[in-house]
């Protein structure tokens, strides 16, 4: 037994060294067929990036949002890199039974860790392997986040881990029993009664067992290896390696998920200048090899987990879009693809081919075929992504967000909404519609901007205009940025009167733009149509520094000395000018109107003392909460409105359920499955509230024309109110009229302590 377990585990050994070699090559030079990124864009700032590594790996920061999945892999992760050294100790078990590391091989707390690590691997991967079986497919269908994943695969890397876990807990044991553990019986703390059996056998047997168990670890751990090294694309066993530098490259150095902004159009690894651009840049991504390097690396990286496919809403309402199958239909399409473009394969902008037939004439015919294959295509043209994936993302960033390894699912699906806007005009024809306004009248509505300021004559209190009241904004604390629903929509109006008559009651110094401002670019820009953005955008930069006046600069910094304040109602406007408008030279300090209410309820300038009876929920908004990190304030502004009674939706703050209009969907119409916003106010009425609470006019509209639906058909009561939390803090703020027409006088609240 122990010749054959040696020649069996060198040749295995040899092999299996020799092929993941070369596979890691392979990977390199697959990844390397992508674009370049912007010089120092994924580099900056190396000692952060490593830090956030660490971080990531040994704090598990994702996987522990998900409780005992979290535990469970933290102990395969650590157990898979930290006990590397126990197949060195196996191969030297094979020539000589009670072989021990040099060194350490006696120490007491190595001995300690590989006990503990080790079998905790082993509970660590059942438990996994549990978990898996629980949430089959099955009757689950797609609620299973495994649904459209590899089982085979998985059930392979998971019995590998098994087998590989139980022989290092009884080469642990056999080596405690060869060696006599009464003088050091800590070392082996769980294995102790496993060890006390095998000292009642004979020496032989002992060390056949030892052999068994060495030959069998080795066997199975470079099989592994032989056999991920064979197939490249199989996330599931690559992820424990591609993850590392995928982190390390990830978009933000400080460790942050890609949300927010939107990275610039690139072509070739450098900006696009949409006033002067270059003959060949490319618009967008229309071939695998068009998706940067890091993209590459994103879809390899993959692990076919299915958070992002658990969180998403598309998905869960029935569309054909899944992030994970998305990814995962990206990374075998380029993977397949590889051997076509290695050999110099590719199209030019005319969809001519660039490598001769020599040069194509050792190419499989599988990649050959791969080739041919549109990146974007219904099924009958043998799409790699179907358009109506592409289109029923919302942009929410649950995906990103829930991501383990990083991927920027977003960031994929804009590239390639832009070329199939901006080069081939194809996307739902109902968005056209809003372009056209967009580009006609600055609004999606495309309305007059005289109507911009129609709003000012509904309130009785004087709205300073820049230009008109003020000369300019240096003149006042904020420049309260309306945007166009809160200027044109009505159900928005309200919400945009709200908040500036608090501002009114608070003594804010603020002053409103005179009609010239245009829609921000948030939809345009997430729809794909990034000219009409940067058109959009550049003019709003421009009027907005013109009415900020000429600060002087700070000599050191080369910015301005006064800060540019400006808040905002709508979450979309908020997150493209605090975010985006960097991009074009607009640096502004930009908060949201949830923060400045809260902020002003702190000092006591507003002081809620009128009870609001009933119970509420509220709905967290995508771009204020997952985008930009803003939970507290909106539900604080509640807790400290008297007479509410709070309650959660099930999904909320970062695993909150998006409304469907985010990703330019406010203005396309939900052919697929159920509508995503009768979904959210499904969970919300689950509730039973009097009032359903946002913090957006978008999410405002599409929950509102939810709730007004279920009324219209009786299947939910008159009662229930949809509100920004404006509106409720308004209301409270208001003390109610006696008959005589003097203020009830309302009990002073306790004062609270300073958070």
């Amino acid at each position: 037994m122990q010749l054959a377990a040696i020649i069996v585990s060198l040749v295995l050994i040899a092999v299996g060294v020799a092929l993941f070699g070369r596979a890691i090559v392979q990977i390199y030079r697959y990844m390397r067929l992508g674009q370049s990124v912007p010089a120092g864009s994924r580099t900056n700032d190396p000692t952060q990036r490593t830090v956030t590594v660490v971080k990531e790996f040994l704090g598990h920061t994702r996987m522990n949002r998900w409780g005992v999945v979290g535990v469970a892999h933290w102990f395969v992760a650590v157990g898979f890199f930290s006990l590397l050294l126990t197949i060195v100790n196996a191969i030297g078990q094979l020539f000589k039974a009670d072989w021990l590391l040099p060194v350490i091989g006696e120490w007491a707390p190595y001995n300690v860790f590989v006990e503990f690590i080790g079998t905790m691997t082993v509970l660590g991967i059942l438990a996994l392997i549990v978990i898996r079986q629980l949430s089959k497919p099955g009757k689950a269908g797609r609620k299973s986040r495994f649904a459209g994943s590899n089982f085979g695969q998985a059930y392979f890397v998971e019995a590998v881990i098994l087998i590989v876990g139980v022989c290092i807990f009884m080469l642990h044991a056999l080596e405690g029993a060869q060696h006599h553990v009464d003088s050091y019986e800590a070392s082996f703390f769980i294995s102790y009664p496993v060890v006390s059996w095998l000292e009642g056998l004979d020496v032989s047997t002992l060390q056949n067992l030892t052999y068994f168990f060495a030959g069998l670890k080795i066997a199975t751990s470079f099989i592994w290896m032989i056999t991920v090294a064979l197939k490249t694309d199989m996330g599931v066993a690559w992820h424990r390696f591609l993850a590392f530098p995928n982190i390390w490259f990830k978009r933000e150095s400080d460790g942050d998920v890609a949300l927010g902004a939107l990275l610039p159009m690139t072509s070739e690894g450098k900006e696009i200048d949409f006033e002067d651009p270059g003959e060949d840049d490319q618009f967008g991504v229309s071939q695998v090899e068009h998706f940067s390097w890091k993209g590459l690396l994103d879809f390899s990286t993959c692990t076919e987990c299915g958070r992002c496919q658990s969180q998403c809403p598309a998905w869960n309402t029935g569309k054909p879009l899944s992030p994970k199958l998305m990814i995962m239909a990206l990374r075998d399409h380029a993977h397949a693809k590889a051997p076509y473009l290695l050999a110099g394969g590719g199209k030019d902008a005319e969809g001519n081919e660039k490598a001769s037939e020599e040069q194509l004439k050792d190419v499989p015919k599988e990649a050959l075929a791969e080739a041919e294959r549109p990146l974007v295509g219904t099924l009958e043209e043998n799409g790699v992504i179907d358009p109506d994936v592409l289109w029923s993302c919302t942009t929410c960033g649950a995906c990103v967000e829930q991501c383990p390894v990083d991927i920027e699912h977003i960031d994929h699906i804009v590239d390639m909404r832009r070329y199939q806007v901006m080069i081939e005009s194809s996307f739902p024809s109902e968005a056209g519609t809003m372009l056209k306004n967009l580009e006609k009248k600055g609004n999606p509505w495309g309305l007059a901007k005289k109507q911009r300021l129609a709003w000012t004559k509904e309130v009785d209190f004087e709205v300073p205009v820049v230009g008109k009241d003020v000369e300019d904004l240096t003149e006042v604390d904020y420049l309260y940025w309306v945007g166009c629903a809160g200027a044109l929509e009505d159900r928005a109006k309200k919400t945009t009167k709200a908040f500036a008559e608090l501002l009114h009651i608070a003594g804010v110094n603020f002053a409103i733009m005179g009609g010239d401002e245009k829609c921000t670019g948030d939809s345009p820009r997430r729809l794909g149509n990034e000219f009409l953005f940067q058109q959009l955008g550049a003019e709003n930069v421009a009027t907005l520094n013109a009415a900020f006046g000429e600060d002087d600069e700070d000599e050191s910094t080369k910015k301005p000395k006064s800060k540019k304040k400006i808040v905002a109602t709508c979450p979309h406007c908020f997150n493209t000018i605090a975010n985006e408008y960097p991009q074009l030279g607009g640096e502004y300090e930009v908060i949201h109107h949830t923060q400045l209410l809260q902020h002003l309820i702190d000092e006591g300038r507003l002081t809620p003392v009128t009870p609001v009876e009933g119970l509420i929920t509220y709905h967290d908004p995508c771009y204020l909460g997952r985008h930009n990190k803003v939970y507290t304030p909106p539900r604080e502004i509640i807790a400290k409105v008297p007479g509410l009674r709070n309650e959660e939706m099930h999904r909320h703050k970062e695993r909150g359920f998006c409304c469907g209009a985010g990703g330019a969907r406010m203005w396309m119409e939900e052919r697929i499955g159920k509508r995503i916003n009768n979904e959210r106010v499904d969970e919300a009425l689950s509730l039973n509230p009097d009032i359903v609470s946002t913090a957006c006019p978008f999410c405002l509209v599409m929950l509102t024309d939810s709730v007004n639906g279920k009324k219209n058909d009786g299947k939910v009561s008159e009662n229930v109110q949809v509100v920004d939390v404006a509106q409720l803090l308004l209301d409270s703020v208001k003390t109610p009229a006696d008959p005589a027409g003097e203020a009830e006088p309302a009990d002073e609240p306790e004062p609270e302590p300073v958070k």
